[in-house]
C-alpha cells in the first residue's frame, strides 16, 4: 500500500514529519508521500524543512518522498511553481484539484494536468477530456479517503476508467486519525465504483512509483 498525500504541521497537518511516518509504518504504508500545501511563499521552507525525515529511510521499509501540493495557486502561475518546486527537489508535485467543497480556481484540473503534475488531488469536477487528457500526460487521478472531497469519488473514477487514466488511493491525512490500512484504502477504491478485484489490484500494484 502506499499512501502519496499528506500533510505535516508545515501547513495545516498536526504531526510532525516523523510522527507521520511513524503512524504510516504501523498502518502498514511502504510509500509515504509527504505532500504539504505550497505556494510562491512557503515552497523552499517545506522542501528544505520536510526532505529532512528522508533520512528515516535508512531504518525503515519505506520510502519516503517529499513533494509539495500546489494549493489555490492561480493555473496561469501553476507552471513556474511546479518548476520551482522541482529544482528545489520535490519528489512529487501534487496539485490541489478543482473539489466540490471549495472555491477552487477554474481551470485549475486542466492546468495540473497540462503541466504534467504527479497527481491532481481530489479533481471533482473533472470532465471527460480533462481525463483523456491525464492519460496522455500520465498524470494519476485521485481517489481520496479524505471527508468532504471524497464526495465525487465516484465521478472521478467513473472517468479515469472510461478514458483508461491512471488512478491512485491516497488519504489527504491531515491528522492520525484520517490514515487508512490496506483493507480500508481497498474499501474507498470499491466505493467508488471500481469492482473489488480492480479495488485489490489498484492498492496492492499499480504504484506510480518504482519502489
Amino acid at each position: 500500500m502506499i499512501d502519496l498525500h499528506t500533510h505535516t504541521v508545515f501547513s495545516d497537518g498536526e504531526l510532525i514529519p516523523s510522527e507521520l511516518v511513524r503512524r504510516a509504518e504501523m498502518k502498514g504504508c511502504r510509500a509515504l508521500g509527504i505532500t504539504d500545501h505550497v505556494d510562491f511563499t512557503n515552497v523552499e521552507m517545506v522542501l528544505e524543512q520536510v526532505s529532512k525525515v528522508k533520512e528515516l529511510e535508512e531504518v525503515l521499509e519505506m520510502r519516503i518522498l517529499a513533494g509539495v501540493e500546489l494549493t489555490h495557486v492561480p493555473p496561469e502561475k501553476m507552471e513556474k511553481l511546479a518548476t520551482l518546486a522541482r529544482r528545489l527537489g520535490a519528489d512529487l508535485v501534487v496539485v490541489h484539484g478543482e473539489t466540490a467543497v471549495e472555491p477552487v480556481a477554474p481551470g485549475t484540473n486542466r492546468k495540473a494536468l497540462e503541466i504534467g503534475a504527479d497527481i491532481l488531488a481530489h479533481p471533482g469536477f473533472l470532465t471527460i477530456e480533462e481525463a483523456d487528457l491525464a492519460r496522455d500526460n500520465g498524470v494519476c487521478l485521485e481517489l481520496t479517503a479524505r471527508r468532504g472531497h471524497n464526495l465525487t469519488n465516484g465521478h472521478v473514477a467513473r472517468l479515469a476508467l472510461e478514458a483508461g487514466a491512471k488512478l491512485v488511493v491516497d488519504t489527504d491525512a491531515h491528522a492520525p486519525e484520517d490514515l487508512v490500512d490496506r483493507e480500508r484504502a481497498i474499501e474507498i477504491a470499491w466505493g467508488s465504483g471500481l469492482t473489488l478485484e480492480k479495488a485489490t489490484d489498484l492498492v496492492d500494484h499499480h504504484a506510480i512509483i518504482d519502489l
